[in-house]
């Protein structure tokens, strides 16, 4: 599927608003580069709270054959973004989506979308990645960490999706988070890259390929002169307001 709007694609703008609003009201832009958000705020307003579950609640009986396919991939997105934001207001406060869990609890988190119950995991791993070959999935979507792409201050709209992630991949490939140049010249890179090499080229190679594609001129040329990946890291610390610096 291509994620171009085209002249097909409809205004889903009403349909995202509520999860706009609350992006722009609890997400908040920091100079290191991490966008926090204010899940303890959330969690203490409840029309804001109610909200949020009105908005996943929209699209339990929404026809997706209806949309667009880059209006499908902005609602999976966001519907991802929004339920995981409601994960964690549950479970606030908390240290990371992880805690209290052995591996995550992407496979236990579920919202209704089209008739039928889908648990994170199925959003990320059965749909998006599977119906969209496109790397730029991984920045469309935020598991509430600190290494993790970060949630935007605006909802996805497919009117604008190619450009806004283009914007996000250029975002995080240019911050330390997504590539660090060593010592020694050779690359620390996201975890990201490692778990979902397959959609990153299959290989450091490709890896090193598609963040060359995003790479400002300066960290392109130091990508260049060794072209070698020897560490991989990742910060599951919560990307929370209340623990941002001079917070």
């Amino acid at each position: 599927m291509t994620l171009a709007a085209g002249s097909a694609a409809a205004d889903d703008t009403e349909l995202h608003q509520p999860w706009d609003e609350l992006l722009g009201t609890y997400v908040s832009e920091h100079a290191d580069g991490i966008n926090r958000f204010d899940y303890g705020g959330l969690k203490d307003n409840a029309a804001d709270v109610a909200k949020l579950n009105a908005y996943l609640d929209g699209f339990a009986d929404l026809d997706f054959d209806t949309l667009t396919e880059p209006e499908q991939f902005a609602a999976y997105s966001n519907v991802y973004n929004a339920l995981t934001v409601k994960h964690i207001v549950e479970r606030y406060p908390t240290k990371s989506i992880r805690s209290g869990y052995i591996v995550g609890p992407w496979k236990r988190v579920f919202t209704t979308i089209d008739g039928e119950e889908r648990s994170l995991d199925a959003i990320e791993h059965e749909i998006l990645r599977v119906e969209w070959d496109d790397p730029r999935v991984h920045y469309a979507i935020n598991c509430a960490a600190y290494s993790c792409p970060n949630l935007q201050t605006d909802a996805w709209f497919a009117e604008t999706l190619d450009e806004e992630l283009d914007r996000a991949a250029r975002e995080y490939v240019n911050d330390p988070r997504g590539v660090t140049i060593r010592r020694n010249g050779t690359l620390q890179v996201s975890t990201i890259y490692k778990w979902f090499r397959e959609d990153f080229g299959g290989s450091n190679d490709g890896v090193i390929d598609h963040l060359l594609e995003y790479a400002e001129p300066e960290l392109a040329t130091q990508i260049e002169a060794k072209r070698r990946i020897t560490k991989h890291e990742y910060d599951w610390g919560l990307n929370d307001a209340k623990t941002a610096p001079g917070s």
